[in-house]
């Protein structure tokens, strides 16, 4: 039987993997096979989470009117997320315009996990049913995969991302 806990720890072994490819990224240097392999292992991980997850527990969250505004803060960063991953993958890898964009993504994507496990989580915990949780649950794994098979990394320069 699936709990709060059960999904919440899938969400944050994600996230776990997130960080160590962030880590990983970050001691590349240049244009080079690792850092291609690594970031694009990190960008099509990161979007198919962000999907799922707002598939899975965002939509669920939605619905309850204590979490509605953590709800759309978080659903709001993915979207921010999204385009520093796409601009990021629209500039050349060896400038060092790469490393500061990457470093301040690095930053923002650190924070936006964090705010999930350390405040998110534990709020929403306590509004779910046993319903709810085997619903999420079900709903994450299997669109994950779905959408682990439709993720791209997607060049475009934030100009000119669309709001």
């Amino acid at each position: 039987m699936a709990t709060a806990e059960d999904i919440f720890a899938r969400l944050k072994e994600d996230h776990d993997r997130q960080r160590a490819l962030l880590d990983s990224i970050e001691q590349t240097h240049g244009e080079t096979a690792e850092r291609k392999e690594l970031f694009e292992r990190f960008t099509l991980d990161a979007k198919s989470h962000a999907a799922a997850e707002e598939q899975a527990l965002y939509s669920t969250m939605m619905r309850k009117p204590e979490t509605t505004d953590e709800t759309r803060h978080s659903v709001a960063e993915h979207h921010e997320i999204e385009t520093a991953l796409n601009d990021l993958a629209a500039t050349e890898m060896s400038s060092s315009a790469w490393l500061t964009k990457f470093r301040q993504l690095k930053h923002d994507y650190l924070h936006h996990i964090d705010e999930e496990e350390d405040e998110h989580f534990k709020d929403f915990e306590k509004h779910l049913t046993r319903k709810d949780e085997e619903h999420m649950r079900e709903v994450f794994d299997r669109r994950k995969q779905e959408e682990c098979s439709e993720a791209q990394v997607t060049p475009e320069p934030e100009s000119e991302a669309k709001e």
